[in-house]
């Protein structure tokens, strides 16, 4: 009996630490603690009714290493692109007048997504530690795929690309550590 509590104690303590979540806030929250403590800041752009959306959630923000990244150098925010969240952004305040609740499927696309020209669902924000956006990375993105543009944004090393050979010369050498799961 003990042999099988300590197993099942190990089996839980094991499954803890290898189960590591994004620590998710609202653009405000996010904006709020850039003026606290100033950090890059990942918007996850995804609407409801995103196939590839739940991919990315499942298979990409559920990795152990692309958790513990983002955690460690981002603020990680999850905004609706068609949701009904007030956002104060850049002295202005957007909202979705449209947005009709309840509705399941498409909804009226937010001011915000607007403003930030989203066009495809989902869409993966970076922005600096002033809010300023950085690059939008449009499209479902794997582990190992985000783990290039998590070290390429968080380092500045994009100040220094401007050609498609000097990215792929950045990716080519770049160490990549993430693994699958």
């Amino acid at each position: 009996m003990k042999k099988l509590l300590l197993v099942t104690v190990f089996g839980l303590f094991s499954l803890a630490t290898h189960a590591q979540k994004i620590n998710w806030m609202s653009f405000n929250e996010a904006l709020e603690a850039q003026k606290k403590s100033p950090k890059k800041i990942m918007v996850d752009a995804y609407t409801i009714w995103c196939g590839p959306c739940r991919l990315l959630d499942q298979n990409t923000f559920q990795n152990k290493d692309v958790a513990n990244y983002v955690n460690e150098y981002f603020y990680a925010v999850k905004f609706n692109a068609e949701g009904n969240e007030k956002v104060t952004y850049k002295d202005m305040i957007f909202e979705n007048p449209n947005y009709r609740p309840g509705k399941s499927g498409r909804n009226s696309q937010h001011e915000l997504a607007e403003a930030l020209r989203i066009g495809a669902y989902p869409t993966i924000i970076f922005m600096d530690e002033n809010g300023d956006v950085i690059a939008p990375l449009p499209g479902y993105k794997t582990p190992q795929q985000l783990e290039i543009y998590l070290k390429l944004f968080y380092s500045d090393a994009y100040l220094n690309i401007d050609s498609k050979e000097a990215f792929q010369e950045y990716v080519n050498t770049l160490e990549l550590e993430f693994k699958g799961e």
